[in-house]
Order: structure tokens, then C-alpha cells, then sequence
């Protein structure tokens, strides 16, 4: 991360013009400047693995969080994973079930 900068590309204009038409600048996104808070230069790298089903931002939608009970089995009751050290489907009761 650097110190913000004016915009290499749009020189701090926030627009690029083609012909009579002004767009915002691809590069910074319309802001100027470039760096700090600002950097466009570098993409974060991605997450190590996805989010866990139940962490999935769905379930903050109110509709579909009172749709199903739970979001570990999703109302079955029970969990099931593959073993693939056993080469097992292995499932046992959901904590939903036990409350």
C-alpha cells in the first residue's frame, strides 16, 4: 500500500473524455487519486477457502432465515459429512435436535 497520489491516468480530473463524452476515470474509479485506501494497483488475494455454509450471507435475508430452522442440517435434524480417510458417509443428530 502507498501513500495516496493523484491518478496517473486521469491526472487528478476524476474523467477521462472521449470526444464530447466524459466518463470516470477507469483507473481510480472517479476518485483522482490513487494509493492509501484508494489502491486499484493491487487486488487482495483471494480467501484461503469459502465461508462455511452457515456463515453464507443468505442467511441474513429474514425471508429465507425463517424458512429454515436451522443452518447446519436445514431442518433434516442431522449432519452428514464424508470420512474420506474411511471412505464413510458418516451423520449424526444436529444440535438443533437436542434443543
Amino acid at each position: 500500500m502507498t501513500d495516496p497520489i493523484l491518478c496517473p491516468e486521469c491526472r487528478g480530473s476524476r474523467v477521462q473524455a472521449f470526444g464530447s463524452m466524459f466518463l470516470a476515470c477507469q483507473f481510480c474509479g472517479g476518485l483522482g487519486k490513487v494509493g492509501g485506501e484508494h489502491e486499484s494497483a493491487e487486488t487482495p488475494p483471494p480467501p484461503a477457502a469459502p465461508p462455511p455454509a452457515w456463515e453464507h450471507r443468505v442467511w441474513q435475508d429474514p425471508a429465507v432465515a425463517a424458512a429454515i430452522p436451522c443452518r447446519y442440517c436445514l431442518g433434516a435434524g442431522a449432519v452428514t459429512r464424508i470420512d474420506r480417510q474411511a471412505g464413510t458417509l458418516v451423520s449424526v443428530p444436529c444440535r438443533c435436535s437436542a434443543l
